[in-house]
């Protein structure tokens, strides 16, 4: 993607050194194991009580999230929200922003991973990818990847979501420090599963 809201949804971890859920995602190995939904862990669900919610600015999406993340600055018509350590690292990273590019439910996994090579990353893996998922209000491809950054050698996870609804698309992003991400995944997997399109 090449515009500036895209590049940061994608890459937190480049603002930080400078200043999404459906039923079943599949595994990108052949291997026989846990149903794809078990191995991801969410499925489409509204969002606990007492979390907060904002609204993308075309009015087409609701992001909610833990009420520990806090809404931070972004480009217009994106919402994005964080949790920072004492020293300001971000330790979580949720965003949402309207589709802006080439991306289709059918590339989503390949377009994901390019975007994030072509971008700021020096290497990205694809760890798990779905298409024909079920979210509140539309239908997504999602994927589980995970990079390094090219300035710091940063390394990330993320799950990270195209859903379609009935009036426009959307992608919804959830990254965490790589080391974190077994503390992070439920969390982020949790707002992904309750992200609500129209």
């Amino acid at each position: 993607m090449a515009t500036r809201s895209r590049r940061r949804g994608a890459f937190i971890a480049a603002a930080v050194l400078a200043a999404g859920a459906g039923a079943a995602v599949l595994a990108t190995s052949a291997q026989p194991g846990p149903s794809p939904a078990r191995a991801l862990g969410f499925s489409a669900q509204a969002a606990p009580a007492g979390w907060p919610h904002r609204e993308l600015g075309n009015g087409t999406a609701v992001l909610s999230y833990p009420p520990t993340l806090r809404p931070i600055p972004g480009d217009t018509g994106t919402v994005s929200v964080a949790m920072r350590s004492s020293a300001g690292a971000y330790l979580l990273y949720l965003n949402a922003t309207p589709r802006q590019g080439a991306e289709t439910l059918r590339n989503w996994a390949t377009f994901r991973v390019h975007l994030l090579r072509e971008d700021d990353a020096s290497s990205a893996h694809l760890d798990a990818a779905a298409t024909g998922l079920t979210f509140r209000g539309g239908t997504g491809s999602c994927v589980i990847d995970d990079y390094v950054t090219r300035i710091g050698a940063h390394h990330y996870r993320e799950i990270a979501c195209l859903i379609q609804g009935q009036a426009a698309a959307s992608v919804v992003v959830g990254t965490a420090p790589a080391p974190r991400w077994d503390q992070a995944r439920p969390l982020l997997e949790r707002a992904v599963a309750a992200y609500r399109i129209r």
